[in-house]
């Protein structure tokens, strides 16, 4: 007689945090869940707090290598530093480490994983350690990797519109803050009376986003990298080719920010190496569980950030082929930053797991 199967146990670890808030809402709103006990897992100062977990009160436990005994499945969102230690203690002690940092995205024994593109990778995990890609990035993979399985795409130019809550909560306080200084204001035409709006509402010179955010977009996300590019542009190129296995894929990238609260929004311009047209694009995008198509040209049908926002699909709009381009298609895709660009994606990722 063979005996029952024992469920998984899943840690969350940052159970407090902005990320992990969000998680324990998509495990609290799901139909079922497969673990036998969900340990939520943060730092001292947070310990013993009481979280309700599918509709049980449960208690914070600190952060210490005895915390992942018994765990087999242990999710971070948590900063890059903290999972830079802790994943390794993690999948040291019997768990497989699904880490939402930047640590291990591009460490090459490290998969990155999307359920819906690759997830036959979660196998292949010599750490014990699995990557949850950047918040940009993940926004349009979904659409992307069908595409690619059907066309095979060659070449990627990317614009992203990135919400203020990519900053963290400085960004949103931030965005918020410049909100209020500027809401009633009579602002002329004059370039600086929005900084002058800030400036007399005593606001900080110093800002997450290097220049104003209210009434403005700015081209700049991420850290400085090397011949101008920021950090957020390198990762679109660099994560976009490991997850769909294209180590030789052009891409280009430009970030900016703009003034929304949550969800990112990408305008994707995409060549691929067989003729594409939009019906076929339509169809594919229809056909994926996760995408949902909002594409009426003669009706103003498209996605916005703030139709999107708390929901987990991609949304995917003005798909058109692009005019003087060959097998090229131009598309605009908006993804709720911490939903699916965060937390949703980690925990699908344990899912997968789980099956």
């Amino acid at each position: 007689m063979s005996s029952a199967r024992v469920a998984p146990t899943l840690a969350i670890v940052g159970a407090t945090g902005a990320v992990g808030t969000v998680m324990i809402d998509i495990i609290n709103n799901r139909d079922s869940v497969p673990w036998g006990e969900i340990r939520l897992i943060a730092s001292q100062r947070s310990a013993g707090k009481k979280i309700t977990v599918r509709g049980e009160d449960n208690t914070v436990v600190a952060l210490a290598p005895e915390a992942f005994d018994g765990v087999d499945i242990a999710l971070f969102d948590v900063p890059d530093e903290i999972s830079a230690e802790w994943a390794p203690v993690a999948a040291s002690r019997g768990a497989v480490a699904v880490d939402n940092s930047g640590a291990f995205r591009l460490d090459p024994e490290v998969p990155l994983v999307v359920p819906e593109v690759n997830p036959e990778k979660v196998h292949e995990r010599p750490k014990g350690i699995i990557a949850n890609p950047n918040c940009t990035t993940l926004s349009m993979m979904a659409a992307l990797g069908a595409l690619h399985r059907e066309f095979g795409l060659r070449e990627l130019v990317v614009s992203s519109y990135q919400a203020a809550s990519g900053a963290g909560q400085d960004g949103i306080d931030r965005l918020y803050a410049e909100l209020e200084a500027v809401a009633g204001k009579q602002l002329g035409v004059r370039a600086g009376d929005v900084a002058e709006a800030l400036a007399a509402a005593g606001l900080p010179a110093e800002t997450p986003f290097n220049a104003p955010l209210a009434l403005n977009v700015v081209p700049w996300a991420g850290s400085r990298k090397d011949d101008g590019w920021t950090s957020e542009e390198l990762k679109v190129r660099n994560e976009s080719r490991k997850i769909l296995g294209i180590p030789e894929l052009k891409v280009s990238a430009t970030c900016v920010r703009v003034p929304v609260l949550t969800t990112h929004s990408l305008a994707v311009h995409a060549t691929f190496e067989r003729e594409v047209s939009v019906e076929q694009a339509h169809k594919l995008f229809s056909d994926q569980p996760t995408i949902v198509l909002d594409d009426d040209h003669d009706n103003g049908v498209f996605p916005t950030p703030a139709a999107v926002v708390g929901g987990d699909p991609t949304h995917v709009g003005r798909v058109r082929q692009a005019l003087d381009f060959p097998n090229t298609l131009d598309f605009f895709v908006c993804g709720d930053n911490l939903r699916k660009g965060a937390a949703l994606n980690t925990y699908e990722i344990a899912e997968t797991l789980a099956k």
